[in-house]
């Protein structure tokens, strides 16, 4: 796919995103030949569409759909997902009255098997960098409007301190997301979720303080992004279970593989 192609599949993407969720989202995927492009062409389709979920605030159960093609399930399941503390979720796909997690249809099941899901991690990264990029927009554009000292925020150094780095963790995490492939792509994708993580976690740390109270408040989307970011991060292991699970992994190894060539 060409440049200008993907540039108005992006554009589609994003107005359709931006109008629609859920199960009306997943169905406009489909519209949008989702299930083809997973299929055909993952290294394009994954990092987009997860990050633009992650932009826009919308939702839909495309993660199902990475979880199946990766172990080679029937279409139209849903998986159980390991969560953070230990517990399992399954993604729903239709709507119903229960309890959701973060605006998320997540619902608690008893448990579930460990299966491959490297790159579902990396779906649910790409996803977090877009919701920390959701959140360092809305920061970055409050800091020049509020004005403080007869001056824009945007001029205080604490300000750019936060958003600077905000952005350092962000642009790191897509850093690790894109990284080729390499001779342990579980490793590879395990840390590339953990760094998605802590950087929406310092994304919403960091834009909170710049907004300051009208962050808290239901008037400002800035909570949005904050309560997914917390939920995608527990998603297929938290960036602290992550990072323990492969610390242990090293030393129990004894040595740590090249994961990228510099």
């Amino acid at each position: 796919m060409d440049q200008e192609s993907l540039d108005l599949l992006e554009d589609a993407l994003r107005k359709t995103m931006l109008s629609v969720s859920g199960a009306e989202l997943d169905a406009a995927l489909a519209e949008l030949g989702w299930a083809d492009m997973l299929s055909d062409m993952p290294d394009v389709a994954i990092p987009l569409v997860f990050r633009l979920l992650g932009e826009t605030g919308s939702h839909a159960s495309v993660l199902n759909d990475v979880m199946l093609e990766t172990i080679g399930g029937l279409p139209g399941g849903t998986p159980p997902m390991p969560y953070a503390g230990g517990s399992w979720v399954v993604w729903e796909r239709q709507p119903n009255d229960c309890p959701t997690l973060g605006g998320l249809p997540l619902r608690p099941v008893p448990d579930g098997e460990l299966m491959r899901m490297g790159e579902a991690r990396r779906a649910v990264g790409w996803w977090l960098v877009g919701s920390a990029r959701a959140m360092l927009a809305l920061a970055r554009q409050h800091a020049l409007d509020r004005v403080q000292f007869g001056k824009p925020i945007a001029a205080f150094q604490a300000v750019r301190h936060r958003l600077t780095e905000t952005l350092v963790a962000i642009e790191g995490a897509e850093a690790t997301l894109i990284l080729p492939g390499t001779d342990n792509p579980d490793l590879t994708a395990m840390l590339a979720k953990a760094a998605a993580g802590k950087a929406a976690l310092t994304a919403a740390k960091h834009c909170q303080q710049v907004l300051g109270g009208i962050g808290f408040t239901a008037e400002h989307d800035l909570h949005r992004h904050v309560k997914r970011a917390l939920v995608l991060d527990g998603l297929l292991g938290s960036s602290r279970e992550l990072t323990r699970k492969a610390g242990a992994g090293l030393r129990a190894r004894g040595s740590a593989p090249r994961l990228a060539h510099l």
